[in-house]
């Protein structure tokens, strides 16, 4: 699952796929929030539809578009808010969340970690063999995200779950020895 933070528009996209082969499109949406609404109010709303994502959905793993500095203050500390609200389901569930920088996504969806917005989805499109681009940008760029996670994270679990596995063997080894 794919989660593109925002807390006016918080996409969310859920893809089925293993690395080396082209993903299937499960759902795309958007979570909205009234601009009108304080904060905490349009977050606990993000939270019960990402609640709602993450039980219908039960995927294997969440990733989250990591935020990065911007010039927009009031922006970069919206979409941290609605980052961390998307984690905190996500580790409630016990699901692993992963963090993907928007130019690791681009890369890994276009080539380019500097392509535009009609790119990404240009290639979400493609990849999904989807008949048009998931509107608004947020829906795109959350299943980019996913993509990107099924692409590339699944290559970073592996690895993880080898060492884990190394760590284990060295200590039953270890074990042994002192007896």
């Amino acid at each position: 699952m794919g989660i593109d933070p925002g807390l006016t528009r918080c996409g969310l996209g859920v893809v089925d796929g293993v690395p080396g082969r082209p993903p299937t499109l499960v759902a795309v949406g958007v979570a909205r929030t009234p601009p009108d609404l304080d904060t905490a109010r349009r977050l606990v709303r993000l939270e019960a539809e990402i609640e709602i994502w993450i039980s219908t959905h039960r995927p294997d793993a969440v990733a989250v578009e990591r935020v990065f500095a911007q010039h927009n203050v009031q922006t970069v500390m919206g979409t941290a808010q609605a980052a961390g609200v998307a984690m905190l389901v996500a580790a409630r569930h016990g699901y692993p969340v992963a963090l993907h920088t928007p130019s690791e996504v681009k890369a890994a969806i276009t080539g380019s970690g500097r392509a535009g917005k009609d790119q990404v989805g240009s290639m979400v499109t493609r990849i999904l063999r989807l008949d048009a681009p998931p509107k608004p940008a947020d829906a795109a760029d959350a299943l980019a995200l996913a993509i990107c996670h099924v692409w590339r994270g699944g290559a970073q679990n592996r690895l993880q779950d080898a060492i884990d596995r190394q760590r284990q063997v060295d200590r039953t080894t270890q074990g042994v020895r002192a007896r």
